[in-house]
């Protein structure tokens, strides 16, 4: 399960061609950008589940 965990933030990543567009923009920013931004965080979360997960 901790290695479904750590591929959806590669596939997300990877998926570019989803996402990169300019409309809409938040803040100026276009899409893409605070797409790729909010990844962040979401990755994080995914790979503290991974970890969550091995510990066990």
């Amino acid at each position: 399960m901790k290695y479904i965990y750590l591929a959806i933030p590669v596939l997300m990543g990877l998926s570019a061609p989803l996402y990169n567009r300019t409309d809409p923009t938040l803040f100026g920013f276009p899409f893409f950008y605070w797409a790729l931004l909010a990844q962040v965080p979401l990755s994080a979360l995914f790979i503290y589940g991974a970890y969550r997960e091995e510990s066990k």
